[in-house]
């Protein structure tokens, strides 16, 4: 059977590969006295709030399970459009917002809407590998742009304006980003965007881990800056229906047909009862939940990372929102006795087996130094990360 070049050029997912393995690990320890700690996924620990629950069964109850538009509910995009104006101060009307099947479904639509066959897409490195495969499953390039600890792994306007070239189309950004949890300073931002516009290029901005920021700083909408920048949200990660598949874009108005005609075609409609559901995600109450445990988030991460870091593990850049740490583990992986060609991915391995830690190695997110740094996620419980962080400690001695 002939496989299409474009399916031979999607790698791995290898957070997944290191997944299926600590699961086998973990079938085996599970009766012992360390069981597996995974902390190598990012998905909330939470789950959907109670009316959010409710909600969905009444749904079903209802018999409302049949197709939507295929923008989505429109009572559900003058929610997301609501959200807006109340958490952040922007109005971004419903008629530019598009409900989809999840994140994936919102970054696919809009690469095909806007990419074509050879154009290049500039992204940072480290970066979310789904987010390159989506550019290079619309027939473009992601061209990833070394990034440093001094950067907050961020692009920045000078190495856009730099790396811009004549197949350029535009950025793919991360706001926060997965692997580092750090966010791009609002003026930076506001700079790349003038270089993108300026050259006629289209600035897109991953926000799904927006509504879990820690600094005000940084915890603002790249849509505050311009109507032609274009987000993708999600309700996996501040709202916690990961499973549910279902996120958003908020689009220039003009573009909205356009990905309606794709949606129609390729996915139909997002899922009606998780649109339901989703409605009673910005009730006052399910928000309150929502910002309870986005301070738990963050209570994590600041009993967490001085943990990383006095075990040996340095985290460069303090997160500044989502809920992981990007450690280098070089210097502990040396003093264990780890080495190899990649460094990242043998320590995971070996924290795996010997400590019954799952974590992220580099290998997902780029090349830059990603065979140093290693991905913690600290979506997990306290006490799940207070036990990996003695064993860490142990481990290090």
């Amino acid at each position: 059977m002939r496989i299409a070049s474009r399916a031979q050029r999607i790698e791995p997912f290898y957070v997944m590969e290191v997944a299926k393995a600590a699961g086998v690990l973990a079938r085996e320890v599970a009766h012992t006295e360390r069981p597996m700690i995974f902390l190598n996924i990012g998905e909330p620990d939470f789950t959907a709030p109670p009316l959010v629950q409710e909600a969905a069964a009444r749904a079903v109850r209802a018999g409302a399970t049949q197709y939507t538009q295929a923008t989505g509910l429109e009572a559900l995009r003058e929610r997301i459009s609501a959200w807006y104006a109340q958490r952040f101060g922007l109005s971004v009307p419903a008629r530019r917002i598009v409900v989809t099947a999840g994140a994936s479904a919102a970054l696919q639509l809009a690469c095909l809407a806007l990419i074509e066959a050879g154009d290049e897409i500039l992204m940072p490195d480290p970066s979310y590998p789904c987010n390159r495969h989506f550019v290079s499953a619309a027939e473009g390039t992601a061209v990833l742009v070394p990034t440093t600890a001094a950067e907050r792994y961020q692009l920045s306007a000078d190495k856009v304006e730099s790396a811009w070239t004549e197949k350029t189309r535009g950025v793919l950004l991360a706001s926060p980003s997965n692997p580092t949890g750090t966010s791009i300073a609002p003026d930076e931002l506001r700079r790349i965007h003038e270089v993108v516009r300026h050259r006629g290029g289209i600035t897109l901005i991953d926000e799904i881990y927006l509504g879990l920021s820690h600094d005000d700083a940084f915890g603002q909408s790249a849509l505050a800056l311009d109507d032609q920048i274009i987000s993708i949200n999600s309700f996996s990660k501040y709202f916690n229906m990961t499973g549910w598949r279902l996120g958003w874009l908020v689009v220039p108005e003009a573009l909205v047909p356009v990905l309606e005609r794709l949606a129609q075609n390729l996915f139909i409609c997002p899922s009606t009862v998780s649109q339901y559901a989703a409605l009673a995600c910005f009730e006052p109450e399910s928000i309150a939940e929502y910002e309870r445990r986005r301070a738990e988030f963050k209570a994590r991460r600041d009993w967490f990372i001085p943990q990383l870091q006095a075990a040996g593990l340095e985290v460069p850049v303090m997160p500044d929102g989502a809920f992981y740490a990007w450690a280098d583990c070089s210097a502990l992986a040396e003093r264990l006795g780890i080495a190899g060609t990649d460094t990242s991915w043998d320590f995971a391995f070996e924290l795996m087996k010997r400590a019954h830690v799952a974590i992220t190695p580099g290998r997902d997110f780029g090349t830059a130094e990603t065979r140093r740094f290693v991905r913690f996620s600290t979506a997990s419980s306290m006490a799940h990360l207070q036990e990996a962080a003695a064993r860490l400690k142990a481990l290090a001695g």
